[in-house]
């Protein structure tokens, strides 16, 4: 037989896709012939008794359908090599009358009023198995709430980017609105920064180095709506700023895994698109114990002199000018509500750190319709046991993985870590490209997740115990260059998701983060030692690395754009080209690639690699992306290909010589120095070669001390 028609259905209700087909669809060739899951077309009757004769097999087409991923699937098969009569046209008609009674649609979440009902009763009628397994969970109630939330804040953000909420306000004259006292000049602080989660990270570090440090959190101060997972040698770099020590770091390590697995599915990829497993042992092999953490760095924030203020909302920054005694040399205000007693408080400082997400209003209103370019909407939880023995060993994980091909417009992916004990935490997400009609949606990814979960790892869901949901948007903004998104406002500044710092494959803002945190402290130090705090300044402070920039075409490639129908095993075929290069380079060659250290000979290498093994893999990402992407791709390359340049004649002897110059030009000029301390920190980030600037510059700045 040979497979002659494949097309995802993208509708979970199967009953009515096979009642359609047998009932209503006319085949305007041939006899239909009902069959258990479709139906047999009969398109000449005289060969049906000649089955068993290879060289005179019959006309017949066989239809049926299946079930996976929460949507249907269509095959169709004839027995012999050579076409029926008419076939080309019965498989047009087949496909545009699917497409017209089962088009592509993107449920909205039902508006709700939780002031008359439960979110457990206003959910359950479109998403009876969240509702059903969150109320499984402790805080289950409270977490979906949070899900909800964030849903609605995202699509308000993606459906209104022109005009989004105006919350940053910039005066040219004092308003006696904002006048604080001066009795109050405790609430005046170097740093304010708003969302506790990647947020006390960082303010832990800055507290450290002696700055006045506040902290807004939204929801109670150590609760996470996701778990983080990194390497060794990336979370290194907490102990080499001296955040913590190497014992503290091990007391927050829940699980190191053995290894990690990387395999797409690739059972209706052609033989040559198929991968072998991609083995990544240093990949995301560490499991954080992510609300100890975020204690560990609440207490070493507050044993610094730093404050907490959680559930408490942003609501609003003023900028003033510095209006002399009166207003004490204020020039920030940020309005703050507490959600306890829903009162107003202002407090004041040098700078604002914004470190919200994706639900960011600060990051919305800075970049306006060009606010993210992509999203990983992405849902799971943490298991605490109930998995049969031997349905997963837990020395090892999944880093990526599909189970199926693409389910109502998304390549669903999958993510499995180990964490302490029995602990398994488990993301879906998928790659989207962001759009008004389809934002994406958390709600609908958990009905998928509850659903589709005993499909990926053998389970039943009643016997499992639920310790916590897992969810957010994942952001991404396709850089051309390390200026085309604002990160940075007169003394406002962006971190994290919130200045979208994604990898394109498996690293959020928290990765980048961690892996860029010697660097921006290091230039947020400076910025505010010197008071270089306007916009032009502050933009440099970014973690932007031109390998990243120019692999966002791997995310372009996961993505279905929104309305559009491709070939169901389209995406997987592409990522098994391209993994399945990986697993047969050197395991080093992997690792540097997924942790986004690759060069740009590595880059070119495996390019033409992939293109001489998939030589369709061009028309394909043109189909996906489009003309556009592809031209600024193209800009991307060529900034890519000129930073390597610049790299090869500066990298050797720039980031070494600037201790040298240190104690004139950072006195003299200390905005020129801050311009060379960042161009010297993005000559070395996404490379294999250990960052020792840093300790370089420490080392220079205490002998200015002893010496001074």
């Amino acid at each position: 037989m040979k497979e002659i028609l494949y097309l995802e259905i993208p509708t979970p209700d199967i009953n009515a896709v096979c009642a359609w087909l047998q009932a209503d669809f006319q085949p305007k060739i041939g006899k239909k012939v009902i069959t258990a899951q479709g139906f047999c077309l009969k398109v000449n009757d005289t060969t049906a008794e000649t089955v068993s004769v290879p060289e005179n097999l019959p006309a017949e087409l066989s239809i049926f359908i299946w079930s996976l991923q929460r949507t249907t699937y269509l095959k169709v098969f004839r027995w012999s090599e050579k076409a029926v009569p008419k076939e080309h046209k019965f498989l047009k008609h087949l496909t545009v009358s699917i497409r017209k009674r089962f088009p592509h649609n993107y449920p909205e979440p039902p508006a709700i009023d939780l002031s008359k009902q439960s979110i457990f009763t206003a959910l359950e009628q479109d998403y009876p198995l969240t509702v059903k397994y969150f109320q499984k969970m402790p805080n289950g109630e409270y977490d979906l709430k949070r899900v909800y939330w964030w849903e609605k804040r995202w699509r308000e953000g993606v459906r209104n980017p022109q005009q989004p909420k105006q919350v940053v306000f910039s005066h040219t004259k004092s308003s006696n609105e904002f006048n604080l006292d001066v009795e109050e000049k405790k609430s005046f602080y170097d740093l304010i920064y708003v969302g506790g989660a990647l947020g006390v990270i960082h303010a832990a570090a800055m507290a450290k180095l002696g700055y006045k440090v506040l902290l807004i959190e939204r929801l109670p101060f150590g609760r996470m709506n996701r778990e983080w997972n990194i390497s060794r040698d990336e979370i290194q770099s907490l102990i080499n700023i001296g955040l913590i020590t190497p014992a503290e770091l091990e007391t927050i390590i829940a699980s190191e895994y053995k290894d990690g697995f990387n395999k797409f599915f690739d059972g209706n990829n052609s033989p040559g698109l198929k991968a072998d497993i991609l083995h990544t042992p240093t990949v995301l092999n560490i499991a954080l114990d992510s609300e100890k953490w975020l204690q560990m760095c609440g207490e070493k924030l507050l044993a610094a002199g730093g404050e907490i203020f959680d559930e408490t909302e942003f609501v609003r920054a003023d900028i003033f000018p510095k209006y002399g005694e009166k207003q004490n040399g204020q020039k920030l205000i940020v309005t703050l509500q507490d959600l306890k007693t829903q009162v107003e408080k202002q407090v004041s400082g040098r700078l604002l750190v914004d470190a919200m997400g994706t639900a960011s209003p600060i990051a919305w209103q800075l970049n306006g319709g060009r606010t993210f370019d992509s999203v990983c909407p992405t849902v799971g939880a943490v298991v605490e046991s109930g998995f049969e023995p031997g349905v997963w060993d837990s020395q090892y994980g999944d880093v990526l993985n599909s189970h199926g091909d693409i389910s109502r417009g998304r390549q669903l992916i999958w993510e499995l870590f180990p964490g302490a004990d029995e602990e398994l935490t488990i993301y879906l997400f998928h790659y989207h490209q962001v759009n008004s009609k389809n934002p994406g949606s958390l709600l609908e990814m958990y009905e998928d997740f509850f659903t589709i979960l005993p499909e990926y790892r053998r389970c039943d869901l009643d016997k499992l115990v639920w310790k916590k949901p897992t969810f957010g948007y994942i952001p991404g903004h396709f850089s051309v260059n390390s200026r085309d998104r604002t990160v940075a406002y007169d003394r406002i500044i962006a971190i994290g998701d919130a200045a979208s710092l994604q990898s394109p494959l498996v690293f959020t803002g928290f990765g980048s983060l961690v892996r860029n945190l010697e660097r921006l402290t290091t230039l947020l130090d400076t910025a505010l030692k010197y008071d270089l705090l306007s916009w032009q300044h502050l933009n440099q402070i970014r973690a932007f690395q031109s390998n990243i920039a120019v692999t966002w075409m791997f995310s372009k490639g996961m993505m279905v754009p929104t309305g559009k129908f491709i070939p169901p095993e389209r995406i997987n075929a592409m990522l098994n080209t391209f993994f399945g290069l990986l697993a047969a380079e050197p395991q080093e060659v992997a690792d540097n690639f997924i942790k986004d250290r690759f060069d740009w000979l590595t880059f070119n290498r495996l390019a033409l690699k992939a293109a001489r093994k998939n030589p369709a893999l061009l028309p394909w990402i043109w189909e996906l992306a489009g003309s556009k992407d592809l031209i600024r791709w193209v800009g991307n390359y060529i900034n890519f290909s000129r930073h390597a340049l610049t790299v090869a004649l500066l990298n050797w002897w720039l980031p070494q010589s600037l201790h040298l110059i240190q104690p004139w030009l950072e006195k003299h000029h200390p905005g020129l120095w801050l311009r060379l301390l960042s161009l010297a920190y993005a000559l070395t980030a996404g490379t294999i070669r250990k960052q020792n600037l840093t300790y370089q510059l420490k080392i220079k700045r205490s002998e200015m001390k002893v010496t001074g």
